[in-house]
């Protein structure tokens, strides 16, 4: 099994330190969120509560998780780095493909990209991208974005984009994986067609395990079940030995945590976070 560092909770500014601490603690990623801005009045439902209300408030701070990337590798060795989860169709195709591309190419290949369609209408708006049809177009812009990193002159000629060859450079050293986000049986069907694995966040293990046997018969539908697959997930419990073998045996291949959050601390400052990170490598 895997470990994920959730940076959430903790302050943008410390962010290189502690990739540090989770680098030496022997976890294998940090996972940062993504959103662009956070609008004064929010019509659209949050999908992960019973309410639709957000598990976040408007003065939590987002940085942009490629210049955090960024700057995050810059001072790591092994340490990977992924998004929990972008909001893909938020965005150009091209400008992702850069963004991700670049990130890949100065980590020497250490970036996951986790994706999801989103849910927040009024961000889609102000970004001026579409967002009926918003997972369809998804689709397409991995097809392109996997185009554009293979290197050389490339071609697409979709429904939603179309352009004669061209160059994107510099290439990632090797293919970024592509996890999709979502709980529905739409995403578990697009992860097993397109994804190199799932990524999920809140379930109660007994959800996250039956979700592992509803995506490998997804797998088996559409004909990828021998391709490698990683499901990288935060399951609702405390966390605990017995546990990772029930999650690891399920097929979890990465447990998406937090070490202040798992004991029950909310922000600690960042010398407390740096223990609390060790403790939990030494423990696990």
């Amino acid at each position: 099994m895997k470990f994920s560092q959730a940076m959430i909770g903790s302050s943008p500014l410390d962010w290189p330190r502690l990739a540090v601490a989770c680098e030496a603690a022997g976890f294998d990623s940090v996972a940062v969120s993504d959103h662009v801005v956070y609008p004064s009045k929010l019509e659209s439902s949050y999908p992960y509560t019973p309410d639709g209300t957000p598990l976040f408030s408007p003065d939590e701070d987002w940085p942009d998780p490629w210049v955090a990337i960024g700057a995050m590798s810059a001072v790591t060795s092994n340490l990977r780095f992924v998004t929990n989860v972008y909001v893909l169709p938020l965005r150009n195709p091209f400008v992702v493909a850069k963004a991700v591309g670049t990130a890949a190419y100065l980590s020497s290949g250490r970036v996951g990209l986790g994706i999801g369609a989103g849910w927040m209408a009024e961000e889609f708006e102000l970004l001026e991208q579409p967002f009926a049809r918003r997972g369809k177009r998804m689709d397409e812009m991995v097809d392109v974005m996997r185009k554009l990193w293979s290197g050389g002159m490339v071609e697409h000629h979709g429904e939603f984009y179309d352009f004669d060859p061209v160059e994107m450079r510099p290439a990632p050293p090797a293919p970024v994986p592509i996890f999709v986000g979502g709980h529905s049986e739409l995403a578990f069907r697009r992860a097993a067609r397109i994804g190199d694995g799932w990524l999920g966040i809140h379930y109660t293990p007994q959800d996250l395990i039956a979700n592992c046997a509803l995506l490998q018969q997804a797998r088996e539908d559409a004909g990828t079940a021998d391709r490698r697959f990683e499901v990288l997930a935060s399951p609702l419990a405390a966390p605990s030995t017995d546990l990772v073998e029930e999650l690891e045996a399920a097929g979890v291949t990465t447990i998406i945590t937090s070490a202040w959050m798992s004991s029950g601390i909310e922000a600690p400052p960042v010398e407390q976070a740096e223990e609390l990170i060790a403790s939990y490598g030494e423990r696990f």
